[in-house]
């Protein structure tokens, strides 16, 4: 192990290695980082490591995030139920070459329609499941173009979000509601690098897909960003996890999945993205 990741001791890579040297060092929130109450109530100290057999980053510090995704995401977000609309509204007027959220939609009908057979929605119109479906502004482009959506968000705004635009959603922590409806596709959208085992979480995306179906991930891509300093919004503090290609792989593999297709690209708000497509 790398002397200077000296918080990394007990901690084990998505591929298993224990392994690591530091990228960054934080003792204040780097610029345009969100202000979380978390990350507010005490000195911040923060650590980025890099694995040094995958190429997979870590997030490492002391700080309590509490309840964040049950209220503080939101909050420090969006503020309310108005500021969700607001930025609802403000996402979907962007033009298409500035739109991330449109050409997340159009890649993934692209590939269902080259991935499905071609009689599969004859009688009936594709589903798909949005785990941490959050605005739900991908949801709502997926339903104009013939989807059938549902979202699953742990708070309660984002869930009477949804349904006020017609999409419909269950509020809960997706791993672990027991009973489950099953979709022709799975995405997670920007969601697994906030929780800490992003494996269960994927893993757990299994039990909800149609034989047949598929699961798609986007993924914040270190493995370029980290070239562009330690400002980057890809590795900001609710980021536990910044992937790279290897440990893109890694995660589908170790959630009993295969990789079927993966592409990485910066995005029109420039994130550095990985996107990829598991069966």
């Amino acid at each position: 192990m790398n002397s200077g990741a000296k918080n990394s001791r007990h901690t084990v890579c998505i591929c298993g290695n224990t392994s690591f040297r530091t990228v960054f060092n934080y003792d204040a929130p780097p610029a345009g980082e969100v202000a979380f109450q978390f990350s507010r109530d005490k000195a911040y100290q923060r650590q980025v490591v890099c694995c040094d057999v995958c190429g997979h980053f870590l997030s490492l510090h002391d700080m309590d995030e509490g309840n964040l995704y049950g209220d503080d995401y939101v909050t420090a977000n969006y503020r309310d139920q108005q500021g969700i609309k607001e930025a609802f509204d403000r996402i979907n007027s962007l033009p298409p070459e500035k739109s991330d959220n449109l050409g997340r939609a159009e890649r993934v009908l692209a590939f269902a329609e080259n991935y499905f057979a071609k009689d599969r929605f004859v009688q009936c119109k594709p589903t798909i499941l949005d785990v941490g479906s959050g605005l739900c502004v991908f949801l709502y482009r997926m339903q104009q173009r013939g989807w059938t959506g549902t979202a699953i968000d742990v708070d309660p705004r984002q869930i009477e979000h949804a349904r006020s635009i017609g999409v419909a959603a269950v509020q809960g922590s997706f791993t672990e509601i027991a009973e489950a409806d099953s979709y022709d596709a799975v995405a997670f959208n920007k969601v697994l690098e906030h929780f800490r085992d992003p494996v269960a979480m994927l893993a757990h995306s299994r039990k909800f897909l149609e034989p047949g179906g598929f699961t798609y991930v986007e993924l914040p891509d270190g493995e370029i960003a980290q070239h562009d300093g330690p400002s980057r919004e890809e590795f900001f503090i609710d980021h536990h996890h910044v992937f790279s290609a290897a440990s893109l792989a890694i995660l589908a593999s170790r959630a009993d999945y295969v990789l079927h297709s993966f592409e990485r690209l910066r995005e029109p708000s420039g994130k550095y993205t990985l996107r990829g497509f598991l069966t």
